[in-house]
């Protein structure tokens, strides 16, 4: 058990098992908001959006080929299980799956420190009722601009303290949360 596990107190079962992806056009858009993480470095986060997700009712994740692998094992520990509740869209390149969801319908809001609107007003929730998609960036950079600019709008959460931003796991979970509450 000690050179499986990466843990200094390993919880007690190993299994293997194989991957659970799934194509982006098997998503049901109308489930959930979908979420694409493009070029999320850490494991703990994307581990932690999946298991928001989740929690929240997104009906898919879809993750970037430049992204930390979803199958990592702190990734895994993070999702507490959620990677096994929905849909994971693995190695899915952003703009290409942008396309492919706008052509189905799907509103795109990305999240981003400087975004158009706040999360909280009335064009934004127009938007949260129909198949959105909610696109979360790199950790230090945020979006790239090209995937930026292919979403429909930006939103930004409001800071009423002086912090500067969230963690990426908490900005999703903020907004993750706010899209339920609105559907």
């Amino acid at each position: 058990m000690k050179r499986l596990a990466a843990t200094v107190a390993p919880q007690g079962p190993v299994a293997v098992c194989g991957f659970v992806d799934a194509p982006l056009a098997s998503l049901e858009i109308e489930a959930g908001p979908l979420v694409v993480l493009s070029e999320v470095r850490d494991p703990g986060n994307l581990g932690t959006i999946v298991r928001t997700a989740d929690a929240s009712g997104a009906a898919a994740v879809g993750v970037s080929a430049k992204s930390v692998d979803v199958y990592n094992e702190k990734a895994v520990r993070a999702s507490a299980g959620s990677i096994f509740h929905l849909p994971i869209v693995r190695e899915a390149e952003p703009g290409v799956a942008l396309s492919a969801l706008r052509e189905r319908g799907v509103s795109v809001l990305a999240a981003a420190a400087d975004g158009q609107h706040d999360l909280y007003d009335d064009r934004v929730a127009s938007l949260l009722g129909g198949p959105v998609a909610l696109v979360l960036g790199n950790e230090a950079r945020g979006l790239d601009p090209a995937i930026r600019a292919q979403a429909d709008t930006t939103v930004r959460i409001p800071m009423r303290g002086r912090a500067e931003s969230l963690n990426l796991a908490a900005a999703a979970a903020v907004i993750l949360f706010e899209v339920a509450r609105r559907r």
